[in-house]
């Protein structure tokens, strides 16, 4: 209890602010291979001929990993959670985004394994792109992902997407004073992390690898690494501690596994380090989000109830997708409570680069989309945002999208002390509200169904 509420050095804080710390890219091993990826120049299309024979044959090429040398080519990223993979490691028979690995070449320099990668030879069919998530639900769309489609169709009760009902959406809606419709798109974020995806991998004499990392995630990347290696984790040592940078973009195994079956196939060390530029192309980044947001709102300023469709940008591939879709959806009221809702969110797959997670996965963009949105219904009420926020504001034992009791909400705090460090005088009773349960004029008849239904 000594260091509650103490001013602590950071233990690594010295070492990154004199230069002293060690990264992944550090790493210099004897022996040590260079690695470099052959990637797609296409969005989408189908391989139709594939060549190592001249980059095997060059001097100074000691490994060239193909989707061929996968044991386990399909594994997904929530495959332990009971969500089938759709992601091959390296691409076969087709590319669906630009900047896809499709082979890993091992060489004495990184300039000898970039020269290997660019004498692959590889004839492609371009095929049509789908690049605007809202388009692919159209008959004619093309379609982009091999095992789903064009959008994830296999959630709880074989439901295509992920839905929320909760009390009468339609009676909210009839009961209406005022309804305010507004759409909201977010873009896609690149984490920019300090030090690039990188990995080296080091085969050990016991038959063991090595595999030093920059995940954020490290018994997460073991499983996926042993995974597609299909070898038993007891076969595989992560060194990790030292992330260099990752925000939620390393949460991916994004370099770990083929600079590994490079070094199986060698038998020497691989390092491979990611560039800028490939970083920037390839590497998973905070997905765009499509929301569409309708509320049922009385005259004295209470939403009723709340109608939303999302569609979430995956990219080519799953990944993460579902799981941040089923965290925006039990966001999608944000900090005020809204008895009747209707929500459908779905994953939709495009020709963009596989989605991640990014601080607040799922719920950033969506907390943007749903404050600009408050102060739309403010406006158009002619309300004052403030009073308009608070009257909604969660309470104690509100219950959340999913039915879950609230114990400790703190909004009406958190927008009474904005309210303060900007200046704005509330009045007194906007002032003198709380968090605690509600009643009398907090506590309309539309509100009490909703009170302490869910779990806590």
């Amino acid at each position: 209890m000594k260091v509650v509420g103490a001013r602590l050095p950071r233990y690594d804080g010295v070492g990154h602010v004199t230069g002293r710390t060690n990264f992944v890219d550090d790493v210099r091993v004897p022996g040590m291979l260079r690695a470099a990826a052959l990637r797609s120049p296409h969005h989408n299309a189908r391989i139709t001929a594939f060549d190592t024979g001249p980059a095997e044959q060059m001097a100074g090429v000691h490994a060239v990993v193909t989707h061929e040398d996968v044991p386990l080519l399909v594994y997904g990223h929530l495959s332990g959670a009971g969500i089938d993979g759709d992601e091959p490691l390296l691409a076969k028979d087709y590319v669906r985004y630009k900047g896809q690995p499709m082979a890993l070449v091992a060489a004495d320099t990184v300039e000898i394994a970039r020269a290997a990668c660019a004498a692959i030879r590889v004839e492609y069919e371009e095929l049509p792109a789908l690049l605007d998530v809202r388009l692919a639900f159209e008959d004619d769309a093309p379609v982009i992902n091999d095992r789903f489609g064009n959008w994830y169709n296999e959630f709880e009760g074989g439901l295509e997407r992920r839905q929320i009902r909760k009390g009468d959406i339609d009676q909210a809606f009839d009961e209406a004073d005022l309804i305010v419709e507004g759409v909201y798109r977010t873009q896609a974020v690149e984490q920019v992390p300090l030090e690039t995806q990188v990995a080296v991998a080091i085969p050990e004499p016991d038959g063991r690898l090595t595999i030093h990392t920059c995940t954020q995630a490290m018994y997460f990347s073991l499983g996926v690494i042993c995974a597609h290696l299909q070898v038993p984790m007891s076969d595989v040592k992560l060194v990790g501690g030292t992330v260099g940078g990752g925000f939620g973009g390393k949460v991916d195994t994004a370099s770990e596994t083929l600079a590994a079956l490079a070094a199986q196939k060698s038998g020497r060390p691989v390092k491979w380090r990611w560039t800028r530029e490939e970083e920037m192309l390839a590497s998973s980044n905070r997905g765009p989000w499509h929301m569409e947001i309708i509320d049922a709102v009385s005259s004295d300023g209470w939403i009723l109830g709340r109608k939303m469709l999302s569609l979430h940008d995956a990219g080519a591939y799953g990944r993460f997708s579902v799981y941040g879709l089923t965290k925006h959806s039990f966001h999608h009221t944000g900090a005020y409570t809204i008895p009747n809702l209707h929500f459908d969110g779905y994953v939709v797959f495009s020709n963009r680069i596989p989605t991640t997670a990014m601080r607040g996965y799922g719920v950033t963009g969506l907390s943007t989309a749903i404050e600009v949105h408050a102060e739309r219904v403010a406006t158009e009420l002619g309300m004052d945002p403030y009073e308009f926020r608070l009257k909604n504001a969660n309470r104690v034992n509100d219950t959340s999208p999913n039915r879950i009791s609230y114990e400790d909400p703190s909004t009406v705090e958190v927008l009474q002390h904005i309210a303060d460090a900007t200046g704005t005088r509330l009045d007194g009773s906007l002032a003198a509200m709380s968090r605690e349960q509600r009643s009398g004029d907090m506590l309309p008849d539309h509100l009490v169904a909703q009170i302490g239904e869910g779990v806590h």
